[in-house]
């Protein structure tokens, strides 16, 4: 499905949504559907919560550590929310850049923000997910069961500040039909895989058809 590391460069995949969007599925039918797709682990100076496990949910640094990483530039993207701090390490998203695999982050638009604006910007993909209306947006959050109306209402209030920023991503889906959204996010990613700085191989096959040309002329 996906070309081999060696023809291509992997992609810094931003998808962000309002709480209810179908963000969270759709991302685990990216990465069922393609191998060369994997979740961003986050670093965050938080404590462990039961059943998590460091390096596979987050890796969990000391407040130290990570103040440190983000004066040396090596946090893509950084936070502070209640009293913790997170952010996406920059050298394993690097890593598989290289190894032409593909790096998900499930991340809001500031994060989306900081990442388009980092060195390694130029290999984003950033897609919002919008609801087919704020009527489905509150239905699909009630219909969980997990949350008081005030709770509810506060989870509305923050995904209109989310949906406010839609403009400043490179695709924007309305996510009506999850089947149909998915289809849609296969064909941007696979002709985003496509676009010349992702195809480090393109250089030396120009430089033999001109080799080519000039031997025959």
């Amino acid at each position: 499905m996906a070309q081999t590391p060696a023809h291509r460069r992997g992609l810094l995949i931003i998808l962000s949504s309002p709480s209810g969007a179908g963000k969270s599925t759709l991302a685990k039918r990216l990465r069922a559907w393609d191998e060369d797709i994997s979740f961003s682990v986050s670093a965050t100076t938080r404590k462990p919560r039961p059943g998590e496990v460091d390096g596979q949910d987050y890796n969990f640094v000391t407040v130290d550590s990570f103040k440190h990483d983000v004066a040396h530039g090596e946090m893509l993207e950084h936070a502070h929310v209640f009293g913790n701090f997170y952010g996406s390490p920059k050298a394993p998203v690097q890593e598989a850049i290289n190894a032409g695999r593909d790096v998900l982050f499930d991340i809001d638009w500031q994060g989306a923000q900081q990442i388009t604006n980092s060195d390694l910007g130029k290999h984003t993909l950033s897609i919002f997910l919008l609801p087919p209306s704020i009527t489905e947006l509150r239905r699909r959050l009630e219909s969980r069961g997990q949350d008081d109306p005030e709770t509810i209402q506060r989870r509305m209030q923050k995904s209109w500040d989310e949906i406010s920023h839609w403009g400043s991503y490179d695709h924007v889906l309305i996510n009506e039909d999850l089947d149909e959204t998915e289809d849609n996010l296969r064909t941007i990613i696979k002709a985003t895989r496509l676009r010349r700085i992702q195809q480090p191989t393109l250089i030396e096959h120009a430089r033999h058809l001109q080799q080519e040309f000039d031997e025959l002329t």
